[in-house]
């Protein structure tokens, strides 16, 4: 075992700020593409079509992310793909029709792939197995702040500037993030060698396929169950009329107690293990999907809101330990590719999966059953994470 007295402010320039600056950058555009692209012409379904491209970019590129990030390292996957990035949203500023916002729009989406494998393996390599819950916590946690100031930073830039200025904003911290690396860290220190026979991979996928379809089914579930809580909240408090004032402010009471929890995700895994997270986290977020959909007014909307973020804070970057802890050593980045691909794929059918169900039957039916689907992941976590050694 490696020594215990590894210190994570190593990861602070590598890692964390650079992965703050990229997320703000991204979460700062996710809620105005819609309205970029209605204001060059396309109607509702065709606007919601161009917000999914950021999404599709992400799931086409996490697969042969692996073999970029094994030809040129960690730090030049993350240091392009800060830059490339850059320069598809800066596309996207400067676009006269709904498909070169499009092409921006994915470009954003692929590098955001690229980026995050680079990152992840990064971490699962670098860091002790003693320190990894929370390295990783520390991780979910600036996702989290992406996904919680992205949109904020967005929207005061837009009252100041107009919408088309809230593009600038992630020009100028993904170039950021790519000069952070440029200048704070040396060429070879984030370049972590792959001994695999093969860069396959689908083969590393076939070969691991025991740990994919039990922990690896479990962990996209998870992730399709916090896209559930993300899409479903303001959907059920539109059902409820509550307004826009009160749910935004409901909702971003919520999103504050998931993200103060973070960091305490990490201790309870380190110190008792991924079990002791993962499954009452998912068991916990399927009985509350359950509980929204039967919230008829403002009172239970927040209780269920308050549940969910307190479901989901403590189990910050437990998906990305897993993974780490499930990767092979001879096949790291080709098996977190296909892991990452299967739950950004199942982020990206949730959407779907929920509209189908609402047109059909009603948006109850659709929330309460992705809760039941998550109850269904908690049996996997509470089946198999022993079956692998993860405690």
């Amino acid at each position: 075992m490696q020594s215990p007295k590894y210190s994570m402010k190593s990861l602070v320039l590598p890692v964390y700020l650079p992965t703050a600056l990229f997320g703000i950058g991204e979460g700062a555009i996710i809620p105005v593409i819609p309205a970029s692209a209605e204001s060059l012409g396309a109607d509702l379904p065709t606007a919601g079509l161009v917000a999914g491209v950021l999404m599709i970019g992400t799931v086409l590129a996490d697969l042969p992310a692996a073999r970029i990030v094994n030809r040129v390292g960690e730090r030049t996957s993350m240091i392009w793909a800060s830059f490339i990035a850059a320069f598809g949203i800066l596309f996207s500023l400067y676009a006269t029709n709904i498909y070169m916002l499009g092409f921006g729009v994915f470009a954003m989406g692929a590098s955001a792939a690229i980026y995050g494998l680079a990152r992840h393996a990064y971490i699962a390599e670098s860091v002790p197995t003693t320190h990894r819950a929370r390295a990783m916590a520390m991780l979910g946690g600036t996702f989290r702040l992406g996904t919680f100031g992205g949109p904020l930073l967005g929207a005061a830039v837009i009252s100041l500037f107009g919408l088309s200025s809230a593009y600038v904003v992630p020009v100028i911290l993904c170039s950021l993030a790519g000069a952070l690396l440029i200048f704070t860290t040396k060429p070879g220190i984030m370049t972590i060698t792959n001994d695999a026979p093969v860069g396959n991979t689908w083969f590393i996928a076939k070969r691991e396929y025991k740990k994919l379809i039990t922990l690896g089914a479990a962990s996209t579930i998870l992730q399709m169950s916090r896209t559930t809580r993300t899409i479903g909240l303001p959907l059920w408090a539109l059902s409820l009329n509550l307004g826009p004032a009160r749910s935004a402010l409901i909702i971003g009471i919520a999103g504050g107690i998931d993200f103060a929890l973070f960091y305490t995700s990490g201790q309870i895994m380190d110190r008792f293990g991924r079990r002791w997270v993962a499954f009452p986290s998912l068991a916990a977020m399927g009985f509350c999907l359950i509980l929204l959909a039967t919230v008829k007014d403002a009172n239970g909307f927040l209780i269920a809101a308050i549940a969910l973020a307190l479901a989901n804070g403590i189990a910050a970057g437990v998906v990305l330990v897993i993974g780490a802890d499930l990767a092979p050593a001879d096949a790291r980045n080709e098996f977190l590719s296909a892991y990452r691909f299967m739950f950004d794929s199942g982020i990206a059918l949730t959407a779907p999966v929920i509209s189908t169900l609402a047109v059909i039957f009603s948006l109850g039916v659709g929330i309460s059953s992705m809760g039941a689907l998550s109850l269904v992941g908690a049996f996997l976590f509470w089946r198999y994470l022993p079956k692998f050694n993860i405690k």
